[in-house]
């Protein structure tokens, strides 16, 4: 497997890889004194287990519309020529909140890998590509938003050395197809 460079007129080739996964576990939030004695993730089982797609929420086709992909970093981990996995990260573009106005942050935009090859270390060769990709940009950290319906991203980015900075228990308060869900964001000392 190698890890090469697109842009963004080979998103196609990128959507090749879906981003759905099975959400059959969530972290619940339980808040010790409306949280002032703590915050605690529970991890329990939903009652109805469901399907999740990122990408209808926001395909990455439409990425090259709603920013500036001049400074992100858009990569595919290939086999035989065929996509098994991708990554996107954002820096210094307008527009992209998450990256808080700072120049030494980059954003984890969107980390996928086929179905049959998760848990296969395809993801980790990504993540380390885009944290080296990031460092040679100047930034010193790499930040990553996921949900709390995400437990195996969470893992995933805890295991890769990530730190829970924010939780943001209403984020999504104003859309109502994803308003129950909790975004947490990770950050990565690079």
């Amino acid at each position: 497997m190698k890890i090469i460079s697109i842009d963004p007129t080979q998103l196609s080739d990128y959507t090749r890889v879906p981003i759905t996964f099975e959400v059959r576990t969530v972290f619940a939030l339980e808040l010790s004194e409306n949280g002032l004695g703590g915050i605690h993730f529970l991890e329990q089982a939903v009652s109805n287990p469901y399907l999740k797609d990122y990408d209808q929420l926001g395909s990455p086709l439409t990425w090259p519309v709603e920013f500036d992909l001049r400074n992100w970093g858009l990569f595919l981990a290939v086999e035989d020529a065929q996509p098994v996995g991708g990554a996107a990260v954002a820096w210094n573009t307008n527009g992209v909140n998450l990256l808080e106005g700072r120049s030494d942050l980059a954003v984890l935009w969107d980390i996928r890998v086929l179905p049959g090859r998760r848990s296969q270390g395809v993801g980790r060769q990504l993540f380390q590509h885009v944290c080296d990709w990031a460092k040679s940009r100047g930034c010193v950290q790499l930040k990553i938003e996921t949900q709390n319906i995400n437990v195996s991203a969470c893992r995933f980015y805890a295991a890769m050395g990530a730190q829970l900075g924010d939780i943001r228990r209403f984020a999504y308060r104003s859309e109502p197809a994803v308003a129950h869900e909790v975004q947490l964001n990770w950050y990565l000392e690079l």
